[in-house]
Order: C-alpha cells, then structure tokens, then sequence
C-alpha cells in the first residue's frame, strides 16, 4: 500500500508541473544562422498549427513541405515534395531535419477547406526553426455535396517492434471472434480450442495497450482495428509473459469529424446468430463512441483417446470417445468519451461490459481393459455432464494525455479497473455397465458448484521527453493489482437417501491477491541511418494466498527484479534495415496453476495446482532484416534465440488419495530446469496485382526442455515448421475473396499452455512428454459489396474447407501412454451483412445554422 501511495502522489505531483508548464503558451526559440553561411549537411525545422476559422485545431489535415528547383531539360521551375504528413488530433504538424537548399512552401489542403500554399523562409536572419503559429483554413463552398473516401490501408505493415495486421480487411474473421482474427495474424497459432501461441508459446494479451482478463473468445471481431504483434518488447512494456511477448489488440476509434457507424448480422451453419452494432461521433472537442455486440455459441466438436497405464495391477487399456455440445451466448458493450480541454489537453473515459451464459453437454464413453494370467476383464461406462456457465464483468477506464509546446514532448496517465463474477453448476452422471450396451450396473452422480470473482486494476503514467535533436528519454511507473476468489464445492449422491452430500476434502474456498509494481526508463536516438534504444525496466511482486475454509495461507515475495533491453537499428542502402534486439522478461505462474484445489471430475484424470511455483525467467535476442522491394513489395528475416530458466511445465506424480482412498496419479505443475528454443521466421508481403495481395509467414524453429531434477525425462529436442498464407482477391463487380491456409507441422507441446481446468484427457499432459502430429487447414471467404458508395455488404466464409484442422497428439512418462485426437466446429460456414453509414464535418453541436456552407460527404473506410 506504501508503495502504491507513493505512485499516485509522484502521478498528481508529476501531472501538475507539467500541466502548468504546458498551459503556458510560447514558442520554441529559433535557430540563429552561422557565421559564413550555411555548411553542407546543416538540416532545419519547421511547425505550427493548423486551426479552422473558430481557432479549432483540425486533426487529419494533408500538409506537403515542397522546394522549388528548376528543371535542367526545360529550363523551367517546379516544385518537388521533400515531405508529406498528416496533422495531430490537436492540429500540429512537424518536419524536422529538412535538408536546405532552394525556396520552399507548404501545400496544406482538407476536405471541405479552400486549399491554401505558405511560404516558407530559412536564413537570412529567420533562423534554421520556424514556427508558422496558427494557420488558418476557410470552408470551400464550392466544395462538392458527396465524397467517397476510399482509402486502403496495408494487410500488413511494420512500425518499429511491432507488426500491425489490419483487421478490417479480413474477410474470414467476419461475424466470429478474437479468436477467428488470430488465425490469419502472422507469426500466431491457434489451436481448435482457441488457445494462442506464439513461436510455441504463450503471449501476454493486451487490450489498447493494457493487460486484459478478457478472453479472445470475449472480444468480437467487429470492434477490433488492428492486432499488433510485438515478439521482443522493450523494457516500456509489461516484463510478463517473458516466453512470447505481447499481442495487443487494438479496437476501433473515430478519427474523424463528424459521425459514422455500423451495423452487422450474422448466422452460422449451426443456427448460431450475432449481430450488433458501433456508433461514433466527433465534433469540436467531443468524441464519442458505443457498440454493443451478441455472438451466440452452438459450437460442436468429437474426439477419441487410446491409453495404456502402467502404473496399475493389472495394467490397463482404454478407449474413450468424447462428444461435446454447446449452447449459449455472449454480449459486449463498450461506451468511450473524449474531451479536448485545451488544445494539448485531452481527458478520455471508457466503460466495457461483458456477459456470458453459456450451457454445455458433454458425452463421454469408456472402454477399461485389464490383461490377467488366467484371462482378459472388460468395464465399461458412459459419463453425461449437463451444466450452467454465467460470467458478468465490468471494466471502468480513464485517462489523461497532456502535450507540450516542444515537440515529442508529452505526459499521459490512466488507470484501469476490470471486475467480473463467475458462477457455475455441472452435474456429472456417470453409468457403469457389465459389458458395452448391457444392462446397467452401478451408477453415480456427482454435482460440482463453483463462484468466483476477481479485480483487476492497472495505474500507470509515462512520460516523454525530447532532449537534441532525436534524442529522447521515455520514463513511466506502474501498478498492478489483482484479487481472485475461487469457492468450489464437491458433492457426490448418497444413494440411500437420494441427497447430495458435501466431500470436504474435494471442495475449496481460495483467495488470493498478486500485485506488482514497476518503474522504467529508456533512452532512444538516431545518427544519421543508426538507431538505438537502450531501457531498464524494475519490477517487484508479491502473491498471497489463503484456503479459508482451512485457514492454511501460501505466501510468496519476491525482490526486486532488473530487466534490460537494447534494440540496434542500422538503415542500409536501397531500403534496407537491420534490427538487433535484447529483453530479460518473467512469466509468473497463474491462479489456476497456483490454486491447490484437486478436480475430481475425471477419476482418471486428477488435476491440481502448486501453490509453491515461482515465476520463470526469459532471456531473448532477435536479429531482424527487412528490405522494400519495387512495387511496394518488402520483405522481413529473423532468427530468435530464447532461454527460459525454472519454466513452468504440467507434471505427472503417483500419491495416496484420502478421497478415493487409493494410489492416483495426479496432474500439476512444476518449476522445471529450463529450456531453449530458437528459428528463423520469414514474413513477405507481396502486391502481385493492383488486384492481389499476399502475404506468406513462414516459422523454422527448434526447442528443448530440461528437466534433469524431476522424475519426468527430458524430451528430444524437435525441429519443427509453422506457415501461414493469406490471399486478398479484388474482383469486378464489388466482390472481394480472401483465400488463407495454415501448416504445422509435427511439434512439441507448448509451454505453459494450460489455462484452468478441464477435461484432462482432452489436454496436454506435459510441455515436456510428447508431441502434436501435423495438421493444415484451408478457409476461404466472398465479400460482395451493395448500394451507393458500398455501403452494405455481405461475407460469406467457409473455414476449414477440407476438415483437415484438426488436433493428434501423443503424450508419455513412465506411467502411461497415450493418443488424443479431437476435432471442434470443422467445415465452418458463416454469412454476416453488414452496414455502414456516416457524413463528415457536420456541425452537430453548433447553436447556429452554417449559410453558404460546405456540402456533407460520406466516410466510407472500404
């Protein structure tokens, strides 16, 4: 709590000197000329503002730094661009080391604006800095009445760390989820149940920027803008999720005057609906922004597992099949507002709300054979689960961003809450029989009761700081706070009385509460083509648990922990780039692999978590070359070497159960030694066509885990290949295709990949025993755009085309043997209409009536 004291009052402290110094109006100090004129090499600035005729600053307006030269064949002047930029939400442009030599000008120009050319004028006594102020832009009456805006942003671009996927040209994702975006983000892996990784492990999930307790399932596609996909982060961000870095999903914000929106339907091959819609406004210094989404679930899969166990006398064989049905569904809202306070002040506040129901049926059939000297015995039993899942949460965010007169400089704060209940019911009967389909034996039934809530808030502040030139230092602290409360209670039916009655030593009540506070700094700068940035970031933690049925508490502190991380940039001739990187991150374990509750729900599968974990350290390096060819075709290289030190692995042990008064081998978790991956992986994305698009991801890795101090043996270490292959089609008559495959090959199980509990026969049994047989799968989607400017369109997906998606896997230890194979929602198809509509630039809050004004124009993103 001291801790936490201090962060806030070093925020209000840290916010209220730079506020006021960024309330205090002035301009940067100009240059002075050099004695003797201007040396070769000597570069110059120029900024300012551009304002509507109210003194509003208009953001996205077009600004082109042009020179004047003349042409040496016709002996006549003519303007070159040297630089183009758009403005910032608050109207400021910037060029910066713009090389001198000949008059210049800026070409500024804005939908709805007379277009206007200001001079621009170095030396001389005007210095190398030029502030211009403000500039004024005029409404053009003669502007005309309708606009089509149809600009297209790139599937894929890079920015720095980070590579971005733009989701709204995703045909395949239309209708679905997080999880169906996923599929087609280069350098990501997603499995049949939803579960992602990234280069075989698992990523830390970010929603705008901020660690989420939102699931992909959770988020639907249509509210997203873009996936960022960042594999190595630098020392700004979180240190967790130390075995894959970051995917932040980024959701959609107006950008633009006026008001525009969405609305979408859609049905699935199961009868499963969605639909919802966004509605965003933006006028002078408001923006505001609601959608409201419901994606039903009707989803469906099957599957088999062969095992031999030899930790049984006599040894057994058995044969089990698993169908699962699902029928529920699950609502998202979220509301935004932005208030421009001043031209550099803006204060912003969200609201997100979540709601899930969701009822699976689950059949499970059980063949147990036992080899003895005098003959062969037979059991078998059929399991129906039947239950209720509801999940309610809430999330509550603010924020301040606070800009300055230097440009580059800049404070932002926000906090952020995120709280949800859970609750849930399942009844298992299970029927034991003498021989498959005869008579009924035995029978039991068992009824699992759960509820759960948990907190999450996040405060944090970072601020920037230009220094010379390109040099910069970045600064920020952070807290994490996190409280989870998990009750479950166990009953098995008294068979004399009908009743249910409670097994205390099957049943827990939990809590726990896992903070973390953090603290950086990083310095950045370019000379000439290089670039570096070095950071370090601190990070201390603490976990504290309590059964409070019991009483018995489980504590864990941990120091403070450096971690460091260098990127080198080196431009090259003719396009090319070099980037090598460093960080030093942590993975620490989570609830459900701490909580030391025992599920009995599969006798043959006992699980348990290890409330004596601790957090797993990655060391990584990456080297990156990426190269534009012609024709805007680029292509990017890199190898990566990763070593993770007490990794946290699934681990199988033989021990006397109270409960079932017999030996049982039991599932948890374990610090491992440690392991090492490394590969090479290729992105190219390649504009064959003005009609065709592709982009191919390609991933040659090889990993190994060491687990030298536990009875399990290490496994072999495996070279294995991951691909991905995305093709967008524009096709006459408004129709759009997308055509997209995956492959992966045979692999090792991944790391840490366990999320809670389930059926365990249906998991990996551990990241260290085994290995997934290789699989692929084909998807292919038709969009066919409608009506004036495109404004209504229709998708229709198919994924999985050929029902090769599929998940084999084959795990072992000295205790068993064992083959899975499961297959969920194969051969998905999906239709999903969707309508936009919207008009720019209206003066929605104005009290007076605009005469002579400037038409409306439609804003249609195609």
């Amino acid at each position: 709590m001291k801790r936490l004291l201090f962060i806030l009052t070093t925020i209000l402290i840290s916010f209220g000197s730079f506020a006021q110094a960024g309330a205090q109006p002035g301009k940067m100090p100009a240059g002075n000329m050099p004695p003797g004129g201007m040396p070769a090499g000597v570069t110059a600035q120029v900024y300012g503002k551009i304002v509507d005729s109210d003194g509003k600053p208009l953001p996205d307006v077009s600004v082109l730094l042009m020179r004047t030269t003349r042409d040496s064949t016709s002996k006549k002047s003519k303007d070159v661009l040297v630089s183009g930029l758009s403005t910032k939400a608050n109207g400021d442009f910037n060029f910066a080391d713009i090389p001198l030599g000949g008059p210049m000008k800026l070409k500024i120009s804005s939908l709805e604006y007379t277009p206007i050319d200001q001079p621009v004028m170095f030396g001389m006594g005007g210095g190398l800095i030029k502030d211009l102020g403000n500039i004024t832009l005029k409404k053009d009456i003669k502007q005309l009445a309708n606009v089509t805006v149809t600009a297209s942003k790139p599937l894929v671009r890079m920015d720095g760390e980070k590579k971005i996927f733009s989701v709204d040209k995703d045909l395949v994702s239309a209708g679905g989820t997080a999880i169906d975006v996923m599929k087609n983000v280069p350098s990501v892996q997603v499995d049949i149940d939803g579960n992602v990784t990234m280069r075989n492990a698992q990523p830390t999930l970010f929603l705008d920027g901020r660690p989420t307790t939102l699931t992909l399932d959770q988020i639907p596609a249509n509210t997203i803008e873009s996936i960022e996909v960042i594999t190595n982060p630098s020392a700004k961000y979180d240190a967790s999720g130390g075995n894959a870095g970051i995917l932040n999903i980024v959701l959609k914000k107006n950008k633009k005057s006026g008001y525009n929106g969405t609305v979408q339907a859609g049905v699935d091959k199961y009868g499963a609906v969605s639909g919802g819609g966004d509605l965003s406004i933006r006028q002078q210094k408001f923006n505001f922004s609601i959608s409201a989404n419901l994606n039903q679930n009707k989803g469906r899969g099957e599957g088999n597992t062969t095992r031999d166990n030899f930790d049984q006398v006599p040894e057994t064989s058995i044969f089990q099949t698993n169908t699962n049905r699902n029928n529920g569904q699950f609502m998202f809202g979220r509301v935004g507002f932005d208030y421009f306070a001043t031209n550099r002040t803006t204060i912003s506040v969200g609201a997100v709300k979540v709601r899930g129901e969701f009822k699976p049926n689950d059949f499970i059939a059980t063949s147990v054979d036992s080899l003895y000297e005098s003959g062969t015995t037979h059991g078998y039993y059929e399991r129906t689960t039947t239950g209720t899942r509801v999940f309610n949460g809430t999330g509550l965010s603010m924020g301040l961003k606070q800009l300055f007169p230097k440009d580059g400089q800049e404070l932002t704060a926000d906090i952020n809450y995120f709280g949800g209940k859970m609750e849930s019911n399942s009844l298992y009967h299970t029927d034991y029989f003498a021989a498959k389909e005869g008579a009924i034996t035995d029978y039991q039934e068992q009824k699992l009761a759960s509820d759960g809530r948990n907190q999450f808030v996040t405060i944090q502040t970072d601020y920037v700081q230009p220094i010379k030139g390109k040099l910069k230092v970045e600064t920020g602290l952070r807290a994490q706070l996190r409280a989870t409360e998990s009750n479950i209670y166990n009953y098995l039916i008294n068979k004399g009385t009908g009743d249910f009655e409670l097994v205390p030593d099957a049943s827990t009540n939990y809590k726990n509460s896992d903070n973390v506070y953090a603290a950086y700094v990083s310095v950045s700068n370019t000379i000439k083509n290089f670039g570096y940035q070095l950071g370090l970031r601190a990070e201390s933690s603490s976990y504290e648990g309590e059964k409070t049925n019991t009483g018995e508490k489980f504590t864990n502190q941990f120091p403070v922990s450096l971690f460091p991380s260098v990127s080198l940039n080196q431009k090259l001739k003719n396009d090319q780039q070099l980037q090598l990187s460093y960080s030093r991150r942590i993975n620490r374990p989570n609830f459900f692999q701490l909580i030391p509750f025992t599920d009995y729900t599969d006798p043959l599968n006992i699980t348990r978590g290890n409330p004596d974990l601790v957090p797993e350290f990655t060391q990584s390096m990456e080297l990156t070359y990426s190269k534009t060819l012609p024709g805007n075709n680029s292509i990017m290289a890199s190898t990566y070497y990763k070593y993770t030190d007490n990794l946290i692995t699934r681990y199988q042990e033989i021990e006397y159960d109270n409960v079932l008064n017999r030996d049982v081998l039991v599932n948890s978790f374990i610090n491992a030694n440690n392991s090492r991956s490394f590969g090479i992986e290729l992105t190219s994305i390649n504009p064959l066509a003005k009609w065709w698009d592709m982009t191919t991801n390609v991933n040659l890795y090889n990993s190994k885990i060491n687990t030298d101090d536990t009875k399990s043996a290490s496994a072999d270490d495996m070279w294995s290949v991951f691909a991905k292959w995305n093709n967008t089609f524009k096709m006459p008559k408004n129709f759009n295709i997308q055509l997209s495959g995956t492959f992966q090959s045979k692999t090792n199980l991944p790391i840490s990949q366990n999320q809670g509990f389930g059926p365990p026969m249906m998991q990996a049994q551990s990241a260290s025993q085994g290995y997934i047989k290789a699989n692929y799968g084909i998807d292919i989607a038709i969009k066919k755009s409608f009506l004036k400017n495109n404004a209504l369109s229709a998708t229709l997906s198919f994924n999985d085309i050929l029902r090769t998606r599929k998940m084999e896997q084959y795990s072992y230890n000295e205790y068993f043997t064992q083959n899975n194979y499961r297959v969920r929602d194969p051969q998905m198809v999906r239709l999903n209409l969707a309508y936009k509509f919207g008009k720019i630039d209206m003066s929605l809050f104005k009290k007076k009536n605009m005469k002579g004004g400037g038409g409306e124009g439609m804003q249609m993103d195609q």
